[in-house]
């Protein structure tokens, strides 16, 4: 066997199917440039991924097809693998396949379509699409192949030690004695998962004895990251080529290759990946959606520095501006921290003070809470005061605000619906307090640029007199552990005391807190997933319930 295959790790744009064909026509003469015979592109790559409820939509179907159509007649030399919706011509079942086609000389020359449907997390292509009936190998110049599409390479029984489906694509590709594997794929980031997609698609390689290439998809798409990371591996499960993480790439094999590679993400640090992630995931949800510039309230706190911090990397220091609103609690040193993070990053800094406005609100609602005890209602006028003035200057100035939530708050309920959870991305919402430290390290790994006092101090919202956060919340590092027990886990109370030891009436103090708090996440900004199991798309749980873990 011998062939130059590419690997097209590209970012699409959801809905953009003009806009997607452009880039595969470009880096389809990219290839050619380099002599390939092959070049893959990812899962869905017309349409985008996820498209939702967009095919439902019988106008966006046909231009996907269309598009396709027009495609396969300007392809020659080299021939694409692309990912489309497909129509399913019979009567039954829904009406549309996950579909992929070999391009070649003019024509659709190969069609397939997924066979597995993921409905779990984030994924719900069953809603949409039809399983396909059959797989079968196909050859192309003299190879036979084996197509599989992303979770059809995810249901090896000996990986995982059980099937989640009855059928296993791969296996029966295998057994029709196939030479090169192929899988395209939109395979949603999270920490730590790039490791498992390896050791999965080796085992593939490694039980087949051929070659397998592997296309990822690359770039934020609303909640989602997807990391690329793009794989060739030959037939021990080596590594010939790797894509790179989080950014576009083209890869180029001669196959069947004879040089392994190490892996590069072994000394690609946990944190990186989960800066490199959020980073990409604020540019491309910021203009993807049609934005230049975002906003940033700083409060101080290391949330909103590190959420800042972010964004500048994201998008360039003259694209992000700070707002620091003190009010009546707020330190000297939060003041004093804001200015000089945004000296440090180079951001510009408004500084509107809200002591006057809160006076007016407590003249006004004064008659009313007479007789009354001072609590979270007065808290809580003071961060909507912030968020209206967040959003008047997000619409003034056309920018996007970003939230600065973390997970753990979220989680808690340690937020204000219409203010401090006012915005358009949650950058932070899948993020845990401890991970927000980690990440303000990373940052500051080559200088200070997040100040040493922002992560020093005690956490606090600074709403009322010497407030800390851990006045009504265990330690960061006891809570973390907790929520990641439940909410990535999905450990009850019992699991989570015996397994953490920790006091049962601690745990199911704070997973009720979890579970009160659905509400206020119901209506959140979108979450940014970086772990396993954030809060969004991906955990759909009831707000008016009667059940409570035990």
């Amino acid at each position: 066997m011998g062939m130059k295959i590419a690997l097209a790790q590209i970012n699409t744009k959801v809905g953009d199917i003009t806009g997607n064909v452009s880039k595969i026509k470009a880096w389809t003469q990219k290839a050619a440039q380099a002599k390939a015979d092959l070049v893959l592109f990812p899962e869905l790559c017309i349409p985008g991924y996820p498209s939702w409820d967009l095919l439902e939509q019988a106008s966006f179907v046909e231009a996907n097809q269309k598009a396709l159509n027009e495609l396969s007649r300007w392809v020659q030399e080299p021939a694409i693998l692309v990912g489309f919706a497909g129509k399913n011509s019979s009567s039954l079942g829904k009406p549309l396949f996950n579909s992929a086609a070999l391009l070649w000389k003019g024509r659709i020359a190969v069609q397939r379509s997924k066979t597995l449907l993921p409905t779990y997390d984030v994924f719900d292509e069953a809603r949409y699409f039809e399983p396909a009936k059959s797989n079968k190998s196909f050859h192309f110049k003299g190879i036979k192949m084996g197509l599989s599409i992303c979770e059809d390479a995810w249901n090896d029984k000996g990986f995982w030690g059980r099937r989640l489906y009855p059928l296993d694509p791969v296996r029966n590709l295998i057994r029709e004695k196939i030479h090169l594997l192929l899988n395209i794929s939109a395979s949603p980031f999270d920490h730590g998962k790039g490791r498992t997609r390896y050791r999965l698609l080796r085992a593939h390689a490694r039980k087949a004895k051929v070659p397998l290439a592997y296309c990822n998809l690359v770039g934020g798409n609303d909640e989602l990251v997807f990391d690329g990371n793009s794989l060739v591996l030959d037939k021990k499960g080596n590594p010939l080529a790797q894509g790179r993480a989080f950014r576009e790439d083209l890869l180029l094999v001669d196959l069947p290759g004879s040089t392994p590679l190490p892996m590069s993400w072994e000394e690609f640090s946990d944190i990186q990946q989960v800066y490199e992630a959020l980073v990409l995931g604020i540019g491309d949800y910021t203009q993807k959606c049609g934005f230049q510039d975002a906003l940033v309230g700083l409060s101080g706190g290391i949330d909103s520095a590190v959420t800042c911090a972010l964004a500048v990397g994201a998008l360039g220091k003259e694209h992000v501006m700070g707002i620091s609103m003190p009010s009546p609690y707020s330190s000297p040193g939060s003041m004093t921290d804001a200015e000089s993070l945004a000296r440090n990053l180079g951001v510009r800094l408004l500084k509107i003070p809200i002591a006057e406005i809160y006076q007016v609100y407590q003249t006004a609602l004064g008659p009313f809470f007479k007789g009354y005890p001072e609590d979270v209602a007065e808290q809580n006028i003071q961060a909507r005061i912030r968020g209206n003035l967040l959003m008047a200057l997000s619409n003034k100035y056309k920018a996007l605000l970003l939230s600065t939530g973390n997970k753990s708050e979220l989680s808690m309920g340690y937020c204000t619906l219409y203010g401090d959870m006012s915005g358009g991305l949650a950058v932070l919402g899948d993020v845990p307090k401890v991970t927000v430290y980690e990440l303000a390290r990373f940052i500051n790994r080559h200088q200070e640029l997040i100040p040493e006092s922002s992560i020093q101090k005690p956490p606090s919202a600074e709403l009322k007199p010497n407030q800390k956060d851990q006045d009504d919340l265990p330690p960061y590092e006891v809570l973390d552990k907790v929520l990641r027990a439940y909410i990535e886990e999905g450990w009850d109370v019992k699991q989570t005391t015996s397994r953490l030891r920790l006091s049962e009436e601690l745990v199911s103090g704070l997973i009720r807190r979890v579970d009160l708090n659905e509400y206020k996440r119901r209506q959140a900004p979108p979450v940014l997933k970086i772990t396993p199991k954030a809060f969004g798309v991906g955990r759909r749980m009831p707000i008016a319930r009667g059940f409570w873990p035990r």
